[in-house]
């Protein structure tokens, strides 16, 4: 028997594509960047493709979009699984977070500020991480442990050019200085700027995997930078930097 509801099938069909696109949209808003929004205009591409095929009725093509489609979720996670993870931690962090003193430790950001700013000064190139939601123990394996008070003479004294560990990053846990001489992972963002050195594409890098904050002072400029969600701000005042810092750290990491 004739089904009146096969005359409306088509619109079903296109409810259902716009629905799923608007979830693949949403999703990609979780994980920004220019990679994440080329896979997904090659989602709505494939979808289209879907829907035409199936409509004209090409059986095999639409049997191969249809496994091709139906692991896309899997897929997607895989690619984009470091991203997931930020934005999943970025979204507790923010719910736990909701209603609480958002001010850092005053003491701890000045220390930072004016070692950044006294590093810059003589042109020495350093990179300082401090730790929020995410852990960094993945990062420290080859540091070496130094479990002391954050302090600029602690930080400028290991980025001096004839210390053995001035090479790497320093790691902030819960306000004290942990380690030294991290290496911290590289960026593999095409659309980053191919004149950042290897110490911005390192910062940018982890804070592509992690929710850390990463301050940079440039060797060969002497400029202040700033990655936090796979983003960087360059050529920061110290008074840019220290509201910077303020408004990205919760007291609650630093303790």
């Amino acid at each position: 028997m004739f089904s009146p509801l096969h005359n409306w099938q088509w619109l079903v069909d296109l409810l259902d594509i716009l629905l799923l696109a608007y979830v693949i949209y949403r999703l990609m808003l979780l994980v920004r960047g220019a990679m994440a929004w080329r896979v997904m205009f090659g989602l709505i591409v494939l979808l289209v493709c879907h829907s035409l095929f199936h409509l004209t009725g090409f059986r095999t093509v639409t049997w191969l979009l249809d496994n091709l489609l139906g692991s896309i979720v899997l897929v997607l996670v895989i690619i984009f699984q470091h991203d997931i993870r930020r934005a999943l931690v970025a979204l507790g962090r923010t719910r736990y977070g909701k209603g609480q003193d958002s001010d850092a430790t005053p003491e701890l950001i000045e220390e930072l500020v004016i070692a950044s700013e006294g590093l810059a000064g003589k042109q020495i190139g350093a990179l300082m991480v401090v730790e929020r939601a995410m852990s960094l123990d993945t990062y420290m394996a080859v540091g070496t442990e130094i479990d002391a008070k954050v302090t600029s003479e602690i930080i400028s004294s290991i980025f001096l050019p004839y210390s053995p560990i001035h090479d790497g990053a320093v790691i902030i846990q819960h306000g004290k200085l942990t380690r030294a001489g991290c290496f911290l992972p590289l960026t593999q963002n095409p659309d980053v700027d191919k004149a950042l050195g290897t110490r911005h594409r390192a910062a940018i890098g982890l804070t592509e995997v992690a929710d850390a904050v990463v301050i940079v002072v440039s060797e060969e400029t002497g400029k202040i930078s700033v990655a936090v969600g796979g983003k960087i701000t360059r050529d920061l005042e110290s008074a840019t930097l220290r509201k910077m810092l303020k408004r990205l750290l919760d007291a609650r990491w630093l303790s």
